[in-house]
């Protein structure tokens, strides 16, 4: 058992590799990280300081060449100091479980066809197991960092229950949760245009919060909508006609499907597509999202909580192997990530209901 242990002991398997090794496994796509609204910023402190300015963009009035210029007001601005939160998990791998690896032989062929053989030892076979392990943690916190992306998108950040608020980001900047609107999906015979109206004045709500944020021809409203709202908006006469008389029909067949998106009353609407748990969108909900808004979503990340990484630039995430000294009966890959995703305009993060 001692000499099994003892591969354990080499540089392969130390703190900094092992982070190493992380940083470079394949990227699990989400969402909304494909969606690139999140601005990644990397601390070196366990907290973040979030500056609140109260002022406004204002008109600048016409004045007299070589009379006195219109004068700026001072901002009031207030300092707001958040902590990030942990994410960790870990996995054991007792000896049990490895007691009888072997070296492996494996055949592979090259680009020209050429079969040659490759002799993998213990170490590297056991690097393999561990490495499935730790590639399966790295799914798990990149499904964790969708659903605080979610929060920060949303203004509440809860915890994996669904219940527990991590960060109300309403309360944290002291601002006033929009009101939900009712969309009337299952009205029979809805007012003609009713739709494209709330469509219009979603679109204003949000360029009002934003107010210079918003940069005309390039930002847009994204629409996250929940299994109900989307299949019984895809229904309503209004949105189907826009289509089917245009030669767009065939795009409303192919688009208006689960899981996909299309363009209605200026907003893109996608029906998102959750875990089946805390990540998601409730099925009667639409959570409205401004997308390509300098600014507006942010990551921080902190530095891990070891020696190692005292002092030093924060990591997106932190790998370590730990074991067993006292028994040597099991091995421990642990994973780590310091983040917090945010909103810094929440008046800007509008919902509403099917009905």
């Amino acid at each position: 058992m001692d000499t099994m242990m003892n591969i354990f002991d080499g540089d392969a398997f130390s703190m900094v590799s092992m982070t190493g090794t992380l940083q470079r496994l394949p990227y699990l796509p989400t969402f909304l990280g494909d969606l690139g609204l999140f601005e990644a910023y990397y601390l070196t402190t366990a907290d973040v300081s979030i500056e609140i300015a109260n002022g406004r963009i204002s008109l600048i009035p016409t004045t007299e060449r070589g009379g006195p210029l219109a004068e700026g007001s001072p901002e009031k601005r207030s300092m707001k100091i958040v902590r990030t939160p942990r994410i960790a998990k870990g996995d054991t791998i007792y000896a049990h479980e490895i007691q009888n690896v072997r070296p492996l032989t494996q055949a592979v062929f090259d680009e020209s066809g050429n079969r040659r053989v490759i002799v993998r030892g213990v170490q590297q076979v056991v690097a393999d197991i561990i490495l499935q392990r730790q590639a399966k943690l790295h799914r798990d916190m990149q499904l964790t960092w969708e659903l605080h992306r979610l929060g920060a998108a949303q203004g509440v950040l809860l915890d994996t229950d669904g219940s527990s608020v991590i960060y109300n980001w309403f309360t944290e900047f002291g601002v006033i949760p929009p009101t939900e609107v009712d969309w009337d999906l299952d009205n029979a015979t809805p007012a003609e245009g009713a739709l494209r109206k709330l469509c219009n004045s979603t679109i204003r709500a949000a360029k009002a919060a934003l107010q210079g944020m918003w940069v005309e021809g390039r930002s847009y409203l994204m629409a996250l909508a929940g299994d109900n709202f989307y299949d019984d908006l895809t229904q309503r006469k209004e949105v189907r006609e826009t289509y089917l008389a245009t030669s767009d029909a065939a795009s409303l067949r192919e688009h208006a499907q689960p899981y996909e998106s299309f363009r209605f009353g200026g907003i893109t609407w996608f029906n998102y597509r959750g875990n089946g748990g805390a990540v998601g969108v409730a099925t009667d909900k639409v959570k409205f999202v401004p997308v390509n808004v300098p600014g507006l979503f942010r990551s921080a990340f902190s530095p891990a909580e070891f020696l190692p990484y005292v002092g030093t630039p924060a990591l997106d995430m932190y790998s370590m192997l730990i074991w067993d000294d006292k028994r040597q009966a099991w091995v421990r890959p642990e994973i780590y990530s310091y983040p917090l995703h945010y909103c810094t305009v929440p008046g800007s993060l509008l919902g509403g209901r099917r009905t």
